[in-house]
C-alpha cells in the first residue's frame, strides 16, 4: 500500500505546483529587431497595412490545408483584422490594427488561442534611401502565468526567426509586382530593340489550333484561362508567385491549315504535376530582337515580319517567337504584347 501513497503525496504535490503557477505571474517582456528590404517604403507599407496582403506572404498565417483566415472590414489601416484557424495543428489567432501612420508606423495587437491579453507589436518604418526599407519591431508579451509562459508559443528568437521567413515570401512578391510595375510603365511602343534575354521555365500546354486568326485568338483566351485557374486553384500560386503568359511558336508565318504553340506561365522551378495535360517548357538565355505592341491580335503579323526582316539583315539565324501578354486574351479586345525573337550567328 505504500507506493499508493506516494502516488497521492506525488499527485498533490503536482497539483499543488500547478495551482502556485498559475497563480505566478510573470511579467511582460518585450524586445526588439530590424530587418531591411531593398524596396521602397511606399511599396513595403501597404503590405504590412492591409492584412489581405499581409496574409499572402507572413509566416504567422500559414497553416495546413484546412487553414481558414477569415478578414473584418475596412481590412486595412486602423480597425482591420483578421482571425485564423487551423484545426489540424489546433491553432487560433486574432490580429488587429489598432494605430496606423502611412508610410511611418503601425500597432498590431496579436491574441493567441484563448488568452485574454494581447501581443503588443509596434512597427515603425524607416527610409535609409529612396530604395530601401528598414522595419523596426518593438514586441511586448501580455504578462501571464508562469506556466502559461512555459507553455507560450514563441520565443524572441521563434519570432524574429519566422518574421525572416516571412520577409523572404514578402521579397518575392514585391520583386514581381514592382518589377512589373516598372515594365509596363517604361513600355515605348512599335520601336525595335535588341534585349538580353534571361531564360525562363513556363509551365502551361501545348496546343495544336486551327490556323485562322479569329479562331486561333478564341483557343488563346481559352488555354489562358484554363492554365491560370490550374496553377491559381489547382497549385494555389497567387499572381505574384508567376510571370506574365507567354505564347511561344514558329516565328515564320505557316500556310498550314493548323498551328502549334505553348501557352504558359513563367515559375520559378519544376514542380510535380497530377495532371497530365500540364507541361513545363524551357525558354533560353539569348539575345533578342524585340518589339512592345498594342493593338488587334490579328495585326501582329506585320510587327513579326519586321522582326524577321531584320534578322535576315543581319545575316541572324532565329529561333522561336515569344509572345507576352501584358494583360490577359480577351475575346473581341486589343492585346498588350511584348514580341521576342531569339537570334544567334
Amino acid at each position: 500500500m505504500r507506493w499508493i501513497r506516494f502516488a497521492v503525496i506525488f499527485a498533490i504535490l503536482l497539483l499543488t505546483g500547478y495551482g502556485v503557477s498559475l497563480l505566478l505571474e510573470k511579467d511582460s517582456e518585450q524586445y526588439t529587431f530590424e530587418k531591411q528590404l531593398d524596396y521602397p517604403v511606399d511599396k513595403v507599407f501597404p503590405m504590412f497595412n492591409d492584412l489581405q496582403q499581409f496574409a499572402r506572404w507572413n509566416a504567422l498565417l500559414k497553416g495546413s490545408e484546412t487553414a481558414q483566415t477569415h478578414f473584418f472590414r475596412p481590412y486595412q489601416g486602423k480597425g482591420a483584422s483578421l482571425s485564423f484557424s487551423d484545426p489540424e495543428s489546433d491553432r487560433f489567432l486574432e490580429l488587429f490594427i489598432r494605430y496606423h501612420n502611412p508610410n511611418a508606423t503601425l500597432r498590431y495587437q496579436l491574441f493567441e488561442g484563448t488568452e485574454g491579453l494581447p501581443y503588443t507589436i509596434d512597427l515603425k518604418f524607416i527610409a535609409p534611401s529612396a530604395e530601401k526599407t528598414t522595419i523596426r519591431w518593438s514586441v511586448k508579451t501580455p504578462s501571464r502565468s508562469v506556466f502559461k509562459s512555459a507553455l507560450s508559443r514563441w520565443s524572441p528568437e521563434e519570432f524574429e526567426g519566422l518574421m525572416d521567413k516571412s520577409l523572404s515570401e514578402l521579397f518575392v512578391l514585391l520583386s514581381n509586382r514592382v518589377d512589373r510595375d516598372q515594365l509596363l510603365s517604361n513600355i515605348t511602343y512599335d520601336s525595335l530593340m535588341v534585349e538580353e534575354f534571361e531564360g525562363a521555365l513556363l509551365l502551361g500546354v501545348n496546343v495544336s489550333a486551327t490556323n485562322r486568326n479569329e479562331a486561333l485568338f478564341k483557343t488563346i483566351v481559352l488555354n489562358h484561362n484554363k492554365t491560370f485557374n490550374f496553377i491559381t486553384t489547382d497549385l494555389k500560386k497567387d499572381q505574384e508567385q508567376f510571370g506574365f503568359p507567354v505564347l511561344v511558336t514558329q516565328a515564320a508565318p505557316s500556310k498550314a491549315s493548323e498551328v502549334s504553340y505553348f501557352y504558359g506561365f513563367p515559375v520559378k522551378q519544376r514542380i510535380g504535376l497530377s495532371d497530365n495535360n500540364f507541361s513545363f517548357k524551357t525558354l533560353n538565355a539569348s539575345k533578342s530582337y524585340v518589339i512592345y505592341y498594342k493593338g488587334p491580335y490579328e495585326k501582329r503579323q506585320a510587327v513579326i515580319s519586321k522582326l524577321i526582316s531584320k534578322a535576315k539583315a543581319d545575316s541572324m539565324r532565329f529561333g522561336e517567337l515569344s509572345q507576352r501578354f501584358f494583360a490577359p486574351p480577351r475575346e473581341n479586345a486589343e492585346v498588350n504584347l511584348k514580341l521576342s525573337l531569339p537570334v544567334y550567328r
